[in-house]
Parts: C-alpha cells; sequence; structure tokens
C-alpha cells in the first residue's frame, strides 16, 4: 500500500484557496482535510474543528512544548501550527491529506515533508484579489492593506512551489488541482510496492 500524498495549498489571503479545497473534498470524499490550529478568535461563520482548531494561546504554547505541531509561526499577532496526529497516522494508512498554510507555513512544511506536493494558488490580478478582500468588509482598511502588501511579498515565493493555479475560473482550478493530486499519486514512487509485487522484483 503507498503512502498517502500530502499536498500543501498556499494563496494570497482572497485568492479562494479555502473554496477550491472544500469543492475538492467535494469530488474527492476520500481526501482529509488536514486543520490547522490557530490561536486567532473564529470569524462569523467558522466552526471549531472544522475551519480551524481554535486554542487559546496558553493551551497553544503547552502543544507546542509537548511537540504536537510540525511547524507552527506567528502571523498578524496570532499563531498558526499544523497538528502533527492524525495528518500522519492517515498518510501512513495510504490517505491522501491537503492542508492550507500561507507561504511561511508551506516552506517550514517543505523542509519536514520534502515529498509533499506545493500548490501555489493565484487570483487573476492584484487588482481583482483588492476587489475580493474589500468585498468581504470584515476587516479594518489597515488589515486590508496589511493583507494586500503581504500578497505582494508571498508571490516572490511562487518559485519554491510545484505547481500554480490561476483561480480565474472556479471549476477548473478545482479540476486542476484534482488532476495534480492524481497525478500525484501515479508517480511510480509511490507505487513502489504495488509494481514491484506485479512485476515480481524490484525496482532500482
Amino acid at each position: 500500500m503507498r503512502e498517502g500524498v500530502l499536498t500543501i495549498i498556499s494563496a494570497p489571503s482572497g485568492a479562494g484557496k479555502g473554496t477550491i479545497r472544500a469543492l475538492l473534498q467535494k469530488r474527492m470524499p476520500k481526501l482529509r482535510y488536514g486543520v490547522s490550529v490557530t490561536t486567532r478568535q473564529p470569524r462569523e461563520g467558522e466552526v471549531d474543528g472544522i475551519n480551524y482548531y481554535f486554542m487559546d494561546e496558553e493551551v497553544f504554547k503547552n502543544g507546542l512544548s509537548e511537540g504536537k505541531f510540525v511547524e507552527h509561526a506567528e502571523v498578524y499577532g496570532n499563531y498558526y501550527a499544523t497538528p502533527r496526529q492524525p495528518m500522519e497516522d492517515w498518510l501512513k494508512e495510504g490517505i491522501d491529506v491537503i492542508i492550507e498554510k500561507d507561504v511561511q507555513g508551506a516552506l517550514a512544511l517543505k523542509n519536514v515533508y520534502p515529498e509533499a506536493v506545493y500548490v501555489f494558488i493565484l487570483p487573476p490580478s492584484l487588482e481583482e484579489l483588492r476587489q475580493r478582500i474589500t468585498r468581504r468588509g470584515t476587516e479594518t482598511e489597515q488589515a486590508r492593506s496589511q493583507r494586500l502588501k503581504s500578497a505582494e511579498i508571498e508571490l516572490n515565493y511562487i518559485n519554491h512551489y510545484d505547481y500554480v493555479i490561476v483561480n480565474d475560473d472556479l471549476d477548473k482550478a478545482v479540476s486542476d488541482l484534482q488532476a495534480i493530486i492524481v497525478s500525484e499519486s501515479l508517480k511510480i514512487k509511490r507505487q513502489k510496492a504495488t509494481v514491484e509485487k506485479l512485476i515480481g522484483k524490484s525496482l532500482m
């Protein structure tokens, strides 16, 4: 049995990675979402354990000292982290996992999981991104400006990723991400045990 494919997706805030991931899971119901931990307050409509695991800072720091997180970072004054479990158990069981991460988190994960698949999702344009962030109406002008500035910085790290998807057509963006995960799962390096069993000899 092959190990599961770990896919990390990043995008500037407002580029639609959460929407793409949620729609992809409807198409691929066996795909598990590695829910991140955060110390920030839930936004309207967010549910603990589905969007994030929401923790207070003391509980977060206890988990950090106990080695429960693969990576962690401080973003906009709040802490975010990737829980080690149940993600690593899923992967060992051959279950594919997808994680949403900002650039900082993705680069930290790349040091731990170099064989994972890293996908950057782009908006059609910075102007479109600006409009999406503005339409949210949930942040101050200062926060929106900070997110746009961060987006421009994040674009400089695209070459650290394996694939890029432009989210100018939502259905196509979901299909593109699905194609990437399926293709990666069929690579010889991930199917080595299966191939060796079928052909009756070890692969060099």
